[in-house]
């Protein structure tokens, strides 16, 4: 293997590696961190059966409502992930106040679709 081979493989990241930094990176309170790293432009992102939201810029504005609704928060941990192909899979556990939900403690699957190396369709799936 040439060196220029070598260090591309080395550099190259997993969907599963990503999918792990990403993770880590919510659960730190760092979301929107993640959301501009691993977000396509395009991305498209639907909770539950809800009209889908698309486009990165569209999808940051909701993602920063929701944030500055948060009057306290409590946890946000990883139970499982999976990862198939280039779909990923994440069972998250939260727990928090929202300013009109009032308190949130529920688990969600987040289903993840990535292309190039960044989600292009993201769908939540929890109970009401």
């Amino acid at each position: 293997m040439t060196v220029s081979f070598v260090q591309k493989l080395k550099s190259m990241e997993t969907i599963q590696e990503k999918l792990s930094h990403l993770n880590k990176l919510v659960a730190n309170g760092n979301l929107l961190d993640a959301f501009e790293l691993y977000y396509d432009d395009a991305v498209v992102m639907q909770e539950n059966e809800t009209e889908p939201t698309v486009g990165k810029s569209a999808n940051r504005k909701r993602e920063e409502e929701f944030l500055a609704n948060i009057v306290e928060f409590r946890d946000a941990s990883v139970l499982q992930t999976a990862v198939n192909g280039n779909t990923s899979f994440a069972i998250w556990k939260f727990d928090y106040t929202h300013k009109d939900w009032g308190i949130r403690n529920y688990q969600q699957v987040s289903v993840q679709h990535w292309s190039n190396g960044k989600i292009v369709k993201e769908q939540f799936y929890y109970g009401s």
